[in-house]
């Protein structure tokens, strides 16, 4: 006869195999999601809060070489690549590749504009400081997925 406490410990060994076995492709996936969705807002003039943010970094770092309209729409055909190939699970390493470069590219406004990112320098973030510093965990994200799957392609290819 099953006890509760032996019904519960089944449960949660069910529900720790299922997250194993899902976890991975749902990080990928939801991680997909917000760059396809942050990219397509990037494509509409003003739909974006981290609009005016990018434009500035991208005009320093580029001596204002490249127009508003160009950057947004580099940028926003940039997130949506990696969100698809998030998504899709294709051309992963590609993906990888676009999102770490694209992630050094947004942290470069805590050094280029520290006082539009820290309303109290250096712990004290401002909404888009909030925003730059949640990278942190999309970048752990990209590391968890591509070792993993990147590791699983090279065992089948190994064998």
């Amino acid at each position: 006869m099953h006890t509760l406490k032996h019904t519960i410990e089944l449960f949660e060994l069910s529900a720790i195999n299922w997250m194993h076995r899902n976890g991975l492709i749902f990080l990928r996936i939801s991680l997909g999601i917000i760059f396809f969705w942050f990219g397509i807002l990037k494509y509409f003039p003003r739909v974006s809060p981290a609009e005016d943010i990018a434009i500035n970094t991208i005009n320093r770092l580029t001596f204002n070489l490249i127009s508003p309209k160009i950057i947004l729409l580099t940028l926003a055909t940039w997130e949506v690549l990696i969100g698809v190939g998030f998504i899709s699970g294709k051309y992963l390493k590609l993906t990888l590749l676009l999102l770490f470069s694209q992630m050094l590219g947004t942290t470069a406004p805590i050094f280029l504009f520290p006082n539009e990112v820290f309303s109290i320098i250096p712990y004290a973030p401002t909404l888009e400081g909030q925003y730059i510093i949640k990278n942190i965990v999309l970048i752990s994200a990209g590391f968890v997925i591509g070792g993993n799957s990147l590791k699983k392609r090279k065992m089948v290819k190994s064998t």
